[in-house]
């Protein structure tokens, strides 16, 4: 494996730094051949090698196996999966007889929470190794079917938003997926197969079933109260989690797609404190799922949330989610923020994920590259997913309702439109109708002019919607959560039930709200991030006297 940063992802620890870490590991003994943790299966955690050699060797679920890495003496194995008990991703082979301290997860945050200094050129080796196991796509699945079709799409989405490596087989161009396909005849609507690294082969999974196979949903200790559920992870309750996990609090967080958020769908953020050059939304919000975790917090996503029961039965808060799980928590943080809308337009459903998107990755890019698309939005994230597609794509069609973007959005974003030559703004302008080929794939977008009704007909195979914003608030129904009129939480005003909330309290105590699932908060990451480190006074406060 050759990598320009192989120096800070595989270090050499000095003798000084390998004392350091004894009193947070015990030592274990492994003979020739011995796997130290394999592939698929859940890991002991990070393991110091104190003397022979390990090799490190990637293999996938049709039992293709290759050496990647051989490590030392000094050295130390895992990625940052180990931070919260993951599975493994790779295979680690005793060459000859090892010695090596085993960090548990748990004993690993300590580590890296007691000593700063090596604790920082821990989490970075360990957070490198993941970005280079996912540029190689190892230690995933293996996704097989047509590159461009809408579940392939919904798949690689799922999985790269939840940064999960993998790798995608065409059965036209690589002999294994051609085999494969072959002796399983899937129906078109069975494709892709995915091929999990225990071998187990999934037709056309939900994101549920391949987040089960994959280990992210290993269930949960029901009998365990936490202090907190933070019930989102965008920026808002990812701020959450970080602060309230490093100042004590037993935390988890919940989500029923992935983190980020609708943060995550920014191509770049350039007007964010601190990042001068601009940075991605996944980049982001990556960090701080990290950093999270690095405090304690737990994670369960994907998990889709049916109802919170507020009547305190048994004393606690109860989430209770779609699968039958629940969790149990003293606080609950409401952090779901708010969904793009959906709008009323013409067949609509018949082609999202078939030429319709609400997401601007590199997949979608990749799928409509040199091709001429529409966009339709004013807000920020529509600045940057149309900054970013027109450096893919031959012409990037700008939709708005409006007569300019200038009260919807920030300056640098509108000037940074103009002056790209491929981004055409179409003012007062909305769509109506969606048209396809015999094929179904959508071909055609029909859209009228606001002011004066005139209809057009715009030849296009791909259209992005960065529409409005509703809440995520269904799940709160029959709870006693104040709602405003669009769906917001009301958050701080006294109730007959609570007279005194804190500022960032619901209607029901010990039920919070933070970011943009919140009325009257500032739609913005900055202030999602801010409300987020400001409800975690108040959160302590209640379970102090809970």
């Amino acid at each position: 494996m050759v990598h320009p940063r192989m120096g800070d992802a595989f270090p050499i620890l000095s003798t000084h730094d390998i004392e350091r870490t004894a009193a947070f590991g015990s030592l274990r003994n492994y003979a020739k051949d011995s796997r130290l943790f394999q592939s698929g299966q859940t890991g002991d955690g990070l393991f110091l090698i104190l003397a022979g050699h390990v090799t490190l060797c990637q293999r996938d679920g049709l039992g293709h196996h290759e050496p990647m890495y051989e490590a030392g003496p000094g050295q130390f194995l895992g990625e940052i999966g180990q931070l919260s008990g993951n599975r493994a991703l790779v295979d680690a082979i005793a060459q000859g007889e090892v010695q090596a301290r085993l960090l548990t997860p748990g004993c690993l945050r300590e580590l890296v929470v007691a000593d700063a200094s090596l604790g920082e050129r821990i989490m970075r080796a360990l957070i490198l190794r993941r970005v280079m196991l996912i540029e190689r796509g190892i230690g995933g699945p293996l996704l097989i079917g047509p590159g461009g079709s809408g579940d392939m799409t919904r798949i690689r989405g799922f999985l790269t938003r939840n940064t999960l490596p993998h790798r995608v087989l065409d059965p036209a161009t690589d002999a294994r997926a051609k085999s494969l396909m072959e002796s399983h005849s899937p129906a078109a609507d069975e494709l892709p197969l995915v091929v999990c690294p225990d071998g187990t082969i999934l037709c056309n999974p939900s994101e549920n079933a391949l987040a089960m196979h994959l280990g992210m949903l290993d269930l949960p200790d029901e009998d365990k109260v936490y202090d907190v559920a933070i019930v989102g992870a965008g920026p808002a309750g990812l701020a959450t989690a970080v602060y309230a996990g490093s100042e004590g609090l037993s935390v988890i967080v919940l989500d029923a797609r992935s983190f980020g958020g609708q943060a995550g769908a920014s191509a770049r953020i350039e007007n964010y404190f601190g990042f001068p050059t601009g940075i991605t939304g996944q980049a982001l919000t990556a960090r701080a799922f990290v950093q999270a975790q690095k405090f304690g917090v737990k994670m369960r996503i994907p998990m889709r949330i049916k109802q919170l029961d507020c009547s305190r039965k048994e004393g606690d808060l109860l989430i209770l989610g779609e699968e039958g799980t629940q969790v149990r928590a003293k606080t609950v943080v409401v952090a779901t923020g708010a969904r793009y809308r959906r709008p009323s337009i013409d067949a609509l459903s018949a082609f999202e994920g078939r030429g319709v998107w609400y997401w601007a990755s590199p997949i979608e890019a990749k799928i409509c590259a040199d091709q001429e698309v529409i966009l339709v939005g004013g807000g920020n994230s529509a600045g940057q997913a149309a900054v970013y597609l027109s450096a893919h794509v031959a012409k990037v069609r700008m939709m708005i309702r409006r007569e300019s973007l200038v009260a919807t959005m920030s300056k640098y974003l509108i000037d940074r439109i103009a002056a790209t030559p491929n981004i055409e703004l179409i003012p007062n302008g909305e769509i109506f109708s969606l048209e396809g080929d015999a094929e179904g794939r959508l071909n055609a977008a029909r859209w009228r002019e606001r002011g004066t009704g005139a209809e057009h007909r715009l030849a296009t195979g791909n259209v992005f919607l960065f529409v409005g914003a509703d809440p995520e608030t269904d799940w709160l129904a029959d709870c006693g959560v104040i709602l405003d009129k669009s769906g917001f939480v009301v958050t701080g005003v006294g109730s007959d039930a609570h007279p005194a909330p804190a500022l960032l309290e619901s209607s029901v105590p010990g039920v919070f709200a933070v970011g943009d699932v919140r009325c009257g908060s500032v739609k913005r990451i900055g202030g999602a991030i801010g409300e987020g480190a400001q409800v975690v006074p108040a959160l302590h406060a209640f379970v102090a006297v809970a």
